[in-house]
């Protein structure tokens, strides 16, 4: 597989056939100091703002929330990646995506932040008008106005376009009727402006409109009764005749279902990286459980089992965290690229998102789940006041079930993920049939076994990643090749061949990572990030082997499935370690610090 030479040519779906540099990729550990002061502050407005006032937050007390806000947005939180003349900080996107980070610990509040400052601002920031901008951004950045996205109806979740609002031009040509239900309306009881979706007359796409409250002709439901983020507003919301001036139409007309396909490649990543932190304080508290609590005379941390948990936390945390950054500084390297060429800004920003789609999409994935692992076994280590009230995992196991549903299911995203991957394919924007067929022709040849330079830093890894690939190159090749244009019909099979890409990108991310740490903190020194990967490679290996031995006995069979499972017993063989010890080490040391094992900002 061809090496990547520089960042500048990293392109999204790519880390599948080729390989990656670990000088290319970002690691948070290479934060500014400006960057690690802005997450100081996020943090120090959570342990403030928020995390003395969860009950009362989670008791929906009037105006609280929305009072939050205001404050978030007086400290410049609300607006980190808004440009600076529109009253914002006009920061990185990869500084967006540490904002997420940390606020991903507040529960409610991170909902609230997040719809406001991904689908509530960023329509506007990228498909807006000059005036649209001066008008509205401001407002939004400052917490003056808060902002609500309304997309889902009760008839079109998944399938968005396939709304009912309409939208209608008065007689006058001045303004537009807009009528329709919207449901699961995030921030809707108190917000200022909804950006909402509706079609003209009988168009085939929904067209955006910014919709202010003032407008008129819009009532809501009573708050939603939901299983978590209970502080959260969530409203259904009815627009009847809600007169909104033509200027208010947000780009072009049947634009809409592009805007909102779009805008959710920000969110999802930033859903995906807003997992972190409240990982590690789930870690955090957990282990303080386990110090604390006492069974047979001894703290339960001394019981393997626990230890288990605890380090599987850690490196499930590590994981999400690796596969974050790099690709929002991805991101971020090609906006830049695009602008160098001459690209206007906000289209460029709009191209690079769209480029890394695929990586939004395993990062939403992974980090929704690597968050519902942790909260899980955090009730577990807590026993039976996991299940109470009283202790903090109840609220943390019902806030966190919410992220592996919204800005599209996690099988949403499965699929689309792989889809993405094969039309980049049949667009001749990533060669993934020639590698295929490669792997195909390897099936039938003597295998090497030539030696691994183990003097190179995780070369045996390296060299394992490297096969894992060619399992992926051939079990999705293969499935090409028997269903064409029918994959997308054999739904289970592509959740099969998603989680094998998910699981390639988070473990190379994990590698490349802990390659740069070693280097920089030297062989002893990242003697933790190491056991990280190395626990985080291992099952990936034995995750990708079960994905790739069910996808192919779906649709291959006799022979030429017996070839195809030796195949996948080849490319996922790796060096034998001993994870017990090493899940061991990484539990000794959230012991020791009564922490998550290690800290970036503080």
């Amino acid at each position: 597989m061809e090496a990547v030479a520089n960042k500048t040519s990293i392109k999204g779906g790519e880390f599948i056939v080729k390989e990656t540099s670990a000088e290319d990729i970002f690691i948070p550990e290479e934060f500014s100091e400006e960057q690690k002061m802005m997450a100081a502050a996020a943090q120090d407005f959570l342990d403030k703002e928020i995390f003395p006032h969860v009950d009362r937050i989670d008791g929906m007390e009037e105006g609280l929330m929305s009072s939050i806000m205001s404050k978030a947005g007086e400290l410049g939180l609300l607006g980190v990646t808004v440009p600076e003349e529109y009253g914002g900080l006009g920061m990185s996107f990869n500084t967006g995506m540490l904002m997420a980070d940390i606020i991903a610990s507040s529960g409610s509040f991170s909902t609230a932040y997040g719809a406001h400052t991904g689908i509530g601002t960023l329509p506007i920031l990228f498909y807006g008008t000059e005036e649209q901008k001066q008008k509205y951004l401001p407002k939004l950045a400052t917490g003056e106005w808060k902002a609500s996205y309304c997309l889902t109806e009760p008839d079109a979740g998944s399938d968005a376009n396939s709304g009912k609002s309409k939208a209608t031009l008065t007689d006058d040509g001045k303004h537009y009727l807009i009528n329709g239900q919207k449901m699961w309306i995030s921030n809707a009881g108190f917000a200022d402006l909804f950006i909402v979706f509706a079609k003209i007359d009988d168009d085939k796409n929904l067209t955006a409109f910014l919709v202010e409250k003032s407008f008129g002709g819009i009532t809501m439901n009573d708050e939603e009764r939901k299983l978590g983020i209970k502080g959260s507003s969530t409203r259904q919301v009815f627009f009847n005749d809600s007169k909104v001036p033509v200027e208010n139409m947000l780009s072009k007309r049947e634009n809409g279902f592009k805007i909102a396909v779009n805008v959710l490649n920000a969110g999802r990543i930033k859903l995906g990286a807003g997992v972190i932190n409240g990982c590690k304080h789930v870690a955090t508290l957990a282990t303080n459980y386990a110090n604390e609590r006492k069974q047979f005379g001894v703290s339960i941390s001394s019981f393997g089992a626990i230890k288990q948990k605890l380090a599987s936390m850690a490196v499930k945390t590590y994981g999400i965290e690796s596969a974050s950054y790099r690709a929002g500084q991805n991101i971020d390297d090609y906006t830049q690229q695009l602008i160098d060429a001459g690209k206007d800004v906000n289209e460029a920003k709009l191209k690079s998102l769209e480029q890394f789609a695929v990586e939004c999409a395993i990062i939403k994935i992974h980090g929704s789940e690597a968050l519902d692992y942790t909260v899980d076994e955090g009730v577990q280590i807590y026993g039976g006041m996991g299940f109470s009230e009283e202790a903090p995992m109840a609220r943390a196991y019902r806030d966190a079930r919410i992220t592996r549903i919204y800005e599209g299911t996690n099988e949403i995203n499965r699929m689309l993920l792989v889809g993405m991957i094969f039309k980049k394919a049949m667009k001749g924007e990533m060669d993934f049939l020639t590698p295929a067929k490669e792997v195909a022709k390897e099936l039938t040849s003597v295998p090497s076994f030539g030696s691994v330079d183990k003097s190179v830093p995780l070369a045996s890894e390296k060299e394992t990643l490297k096969n894992l690939k060619k399992a992926l190159l051939m079990t999705a090749g293969k499935a090409a090749e028997v269903f064409g244009p029918k994959l997308n019909d054999e739904q289970e099979l592509l959740m099969h061949i998603a989680d094998m890409v998910i699981e390639i990108y988070v473990a190379e991310s994990v590698l490349l990572r802990t390659e740069k740490l070693m280097k920089l903190y030297g062989e002893d020194g990242s003697r933790l990030y190491q056991d990280l990967g190395r626990v985080y490679l291992y099952e990936a290996v034995r995750k990708i082997k079960n994905h790739g031995d069910e996808a192919v006995s779906s649709f291959t069979t006799g022979d030429e499935l017996k070839v195809m499972l030796m195949g996948l017993k080849r490319f996922t063989k790796s060096e034998p370690i001993n994870t017990t010890l090493l899940r061991r080490n990484i539990a000794e040391q959230m012991i020791q610090a009564n922490k998550f094992p290690y800290s970036l900002y503080q």
